[in-house]
């Protein structure tokens, strides 16, 4: 099962690793600030039944 995610930040452009955990919920949102930039990331994720993950990023409020 995959934990480690490659996500573009919507701020700068850089590709950036992010780690989620199935244990932590199958549905999660978490704010994490960019480590290139320092820009607010939200970033969306769900495990399906499976343990595979789509992951989104977008801009935090």
């Amino acid at each position: 099962m995959e934990t480690d995610f490659q996500v573009m930040c919507p701020f700068c452009g850089e590709m950036i690793w992010q780690e989620f955990y199935p244990d932590d919920g199958r549905r999660q949102e978490t704010v994490i600030d960019c480590e290139v930039c320092c820009n607010p990331i939200l970033y969306r994720v769900h495990f399906d039944s499976e343990g595979e993950a789509s992951v989104s990023a977008e801009r935090a409020q």
